[in-house]
């Protein structure tokens, strides 16, 4: 195994940040990095001569090399200080202390290593904070969030992640992100919306929106300056267990498809997101359900009259919107039935101009409409001789 080549050269290995803090929440971490004494050459050298496939990745001048065993890739990074730092990216230093590479990493929860033995080293008290549900920044909150401005959206990311309640923010950090805010303008949306999107899924989704706008961040990451608090609020309450996808939470602050059209300058969401906050701002007030027996009717109406593809993953977001459960599980149960006349039937029976066809299809795809599309081919048929 490869901890034992590191072993033999006496170079030092542990895991590393998100990891240790994933297993000592009882989590299974979704994969794990690790932390070496070993400079990048002092990797290849010992990989390649041990016959080890490394995997060419961009992240060596980061310090970080890629090996693949057993199917999996292992990243592993040589302990490093940042020398300089533009609030985006770093230039790095190597450095064989555990401790100054600890500090350079954001949130305390997140700067623990573990041996392959067992023993933990934390240097911030990063156990006693997760094991308390607390969200700090590592040594000054203002020199960790000044090295990459994103760190205020990871804050909030982790928050939403591990805290147990709203409101629980130590206030020297709330002050310090509020007036780094502005540090945001320069991250590129791609990576605002990578942790944004993290965000709107986690807890506390309804404080931390309403915290981007108390702290002067929403203006930086494309929000609209007068966005509707209330209407977040109560959606995020309706929406809480129905596993929405991002863009439908975010879709309640916005009172105009311009707030969606800005959010994609900003932040460059993909068409499909970009379509689904289009389509939830225009029909989140007038498609509704119907009042009687059949609640569903409107919205699989408008299914069947879409030219589209993919409106009932639009439609299930919009009930999920709505908060409208039972329906939701109703019209996922629902497959759209399809119209059981064609124009090969019309001939049969007669009608000979393709003009005539086409209105008397129409005509019977209305009457199948009405009934609720339960109308068979010989229903219909004879209803045409009414017609």
């Amino acid at each position: 195994s490869f901890p034992e080549l590191f072993e033999k050269k006496n170079y030092e290995l542990r895991i590393a940040g998100g990891a240790v803090r994933d297993l000592l929440s009882g989590m299974t971490p979704q994969d794990i990095d690790f932390a070496t004494t070993a400079t990048p050459a002092e990797m290849k050298e010992m990989f390649t001569s041990a016959g080890v496939r490394l995997i060419n990745n961009k992240g060596e001048k980061h310090g970080t090399i890629t090996a693949r065993l057993h199917e999996q890739n292992f990243e592993i990074t040589t302990l490093r200080i940042d020398v300089v730092t533009d609030g985006r990216h770093a230039e790095v230093e190597f450095t064989t202390d555990w401790e100054k590479d600890a500090e350079r990493r954001d949130l305390t929860v997140n700067s623990m290593f573990l041996g392959l033995d067992g023993m933990l080293y934390d240097f911030f008290n990063g156990y006693e904070d997760l094991k308390n549900k607390r969200i700090r920044f590592v040594g000054k909150a203002s020199e960790r969030i000044q090295e990459d401005y994103l760190r205020i959206l990871r804050y909030f990311r982790f928050y939403g992640r591990i805290s147990e309640k709203p409101g629980d923010h130590e206030p020297s950090t709330l002050q310090a992100i509020k007036e780094n805010a502005k540090g945001l303008a320069g991250i590129s949306g791609e990576r605002i919306w990578m942790e944004l999107k993290k965000i709107l899924l986690g807890n506390h989704v309804n404080h931390l929106v309403q915290l981007t706008y108390e702290l002067d961040i929403a203006r930086y990451i494309g929000l609209p300056l007068d966005g509707n608090l209330e209407e977040f609020a109560r959606v995020t309450k309706n929406i809480q267990n129905l596993c929405p996808k991002p863009m439908t939470v975010l879709t309640a602050l916005f009172k105009v498809k311009d707030d969606v059209t800005n959010l994609d300058l900003r932040l460059k969401i993909s068409k499909e997101e970009k379509n689904l906050g289009l389509f939830l701002v225009k029909h989140r007030q007038e498609l509704t359900k119907a009042m009687g027996p059949e609640p569903l009717k409107p919205y699989q109406d408008f299914i069947m009259d879409s030219r589209e593809a993919n409106t009932n993953s639009k439609i299930y977001e919009l009930l999920k919107y709505q908060g409208e459960e039972h329906l939701l599980r109703e019209i996922q149960q629902w497959t759209v039935p399809s119209f059981p006349v064609s124009g090969h039937d019309l001939r049969k029976m007669g009608v000979s101009s393709g003009k005539e066809i086409g209105t008397a299809l129409q005509q019977l795809r209305d009457e199948w409409k009405k009934s609720g599309y339960h109308m068979d081919k010989v229903e219909l048929l004879s209803c045409l001789k009414k017609l």
